[in-house]
């Protein structure tokens, strides 16, 4: 990685040369007069003042003799060019602030568009490549590195990468973070890759998805998330072993099973898992106290619901069927909070339904507890940066859900920091930094469902 202020003394050099060559000429205008004089497509009074005047103030402006806001360095193009990015352009202002890298050594600093193109060519760079924003720029490129005779690389421009329900722009961006909108530039909100990696998603999937959007010079290309997402999808199927977990535990009890019996069935790390292939596999306790999704059990049953309902068989994926007798309700009278079944241990039941569960790892312990963190799409419209002022209006505020306690099988106990997963019927999930020994947190990356159509526009 290198750095514009590694070639500070030689951007200096260059444009000491540049004034010597009667490309540039130190200006006193103010900013609102420049914008003027430019609408105007008129000269600066001091544009032919002498070579030697404008090193003289150059050089004091380098040892800080002149006020900042006095004067500016600006190089000496087309004022009646048709493009307005010809208009003697600001090579160097004056700024008494202290650089990132460089400290206090100067107080004159280089503009982008006075340092970009040169070290690019001091860099040797062979291709630079811009957004189409810049394509307005390239004569001014081209215009320096032809005034000072300088290697020239070949500028390229290219559309902006544009997803939806997101904000791509840096000073968008930047406002979320500062202003406090999102949780930095690590949110995995974000499409920052700080934020990619943060939620999980694996470089060679942003790589595919690159690859598969390809390269255009149409700016009004909107790329649909959800390619992204297959892309993660794709790839996490293959590589993420499969777990369960249970974001909102509802109480099963089954009224048949000995009260201390503990029963270690073998979960499949991966769909086509081997029975005697012991490495893809994983043990979990069955007993008489299990915890379902509340969302899995209604108290009416319907001709399409594949849940429990009383009455009603489910097979516990990997165990066995239970069919509910009773529901208990809790002092409101209307919240189910604890369900009561019996399990069928020949499994001469098939129901159609097959329900994810963890049990009590033994009689009374609660299962491993985890806080789990449902990431949505940060914006409700296709394209906020279409609202102009009203963006922010736009932000979803059911963008990330914090479950706090969720139930884990215990094999996920010893998950590190950037392990994936697949939580059977929820999504696929990475835990995260903030994670502690005394409790793992986990992101959701990508649901299971694959809702992107190579159809279309997307």
């Amino acid at each position: 990685i290198t750095y514009t202020s590694n070639y500070f003394q030689d951007l200096y050099d260059l444009a000491v040369e540049l004034i010597q060559r009667g490309h540039a000429y130190v200006d006193h205008q103010t900013p609102e007069e420049v914008k003027a004089s430019r609408e105007k497509k008129e000269n600066s009074p001091w544009r032919d003042r002498p070579v030697a005047e404008s090193l003289k103030l150059f050089n004091d402006m380098k040892r800080g003799l002149i006020e900042e806001g006095k004067a500016t360095l600006r190089m000496k193009q087309d004022m009646q060019s048709d493009n307005c990015n010809m208009y003697d352009l600001v090579a160097y202002r004056i700024k008494f602030t202290p650089h990132p890298h460089a400290g206090d050594k100067w107080c004159i600093y280089p503009s982008y568009d006075y340092a970009h193109c040169i070290v690019d060519s001091l860099e040797n760079i062979t291709h630079s490549l811009c957004t189409l924003e810049f394509e307005t720029r390239r004569a001014s490129y081209y215009w320096l590195l032809n005034a000072l005779g300088l290697y020239h690389p070949h500028v390229w421009e290219y559309s902006r990468l544009n997803v939806t329900n997101t904000v791509m722009s840096k000073r968008k961006l930047n406002y979320l973070v500062t202003e406090k909108w999102v949780d930095g530039w690590d949110d995995p909100r974000l499409m920052t890759l700080a934020g990619l990696r943060r939620r999980g998603v694996t470089s060679s999937s942003i790589n595919a998805f690159v690859r598969g959007i390809g390269i255009t010079r149409s700016d009004n290309s909107m790329i649909a998330l959800e390619r992204l997402e297959s892309h993660v999808r794709e790839e996490l199927n293959k590589t993420a072993p499969r777990a369960m977990v249970v974001l909102h535990p509802l109480k099963v009890v089954i009224s048949n099973l000995e009260d201390n019996l503990i029963m270690e069935l073998d979960a499949k790390k991966w769909p086509d898992a081997q029975t005697d292939d012991t490495s893809s596999l994983y043990k979990v306790p069955f007993c008489n106290t299990v915890y379902i999704e509340r969302s899995d059990f209604r108290m009416k049953d319907a001709k399409d619901y594949y849940g429990l309902a009383p009455g009603k068989s489910v097979m516990l994926r990997y165990a066995f069927p239970i069919k509910c007798t009773e529901a208990i309700y809790g002092d409101d009278k209307e919240t189910v909070v604890e369900i009561r079944a019996e399990y069928d241990p020949s499994k001469t039941t098939k129901p159609k339904g097959v329900l994810h569960w963890v049990a009590q790892p033994s009689p009374g312990v609660n299962p491993l507890k985890v806080e789990v963190r449902l990431f949505d799409k940060l914006f409700r419209s296709e394209n906020p940066a279409e609202l102009d002022k009203k963006w922010l209006d736009d932000l979803n505020p059911l963008s990330k859900e914090v479950i706090p306690e969720a139930f884990a099988v215990g094999s996920l106990c010893n998950a590190a920091v950037g392990d994936k997963f697949q939580f059977e019927r929820l999504g696929y999930f990475v835990v995260d930094p903030d994670s502690t020994s005394d409790k793992l947190v986990f992101n959701r990356t990508v649901t299971l469902r694959d809702s992107y159509t190579k159809g279309g526009n997307k």
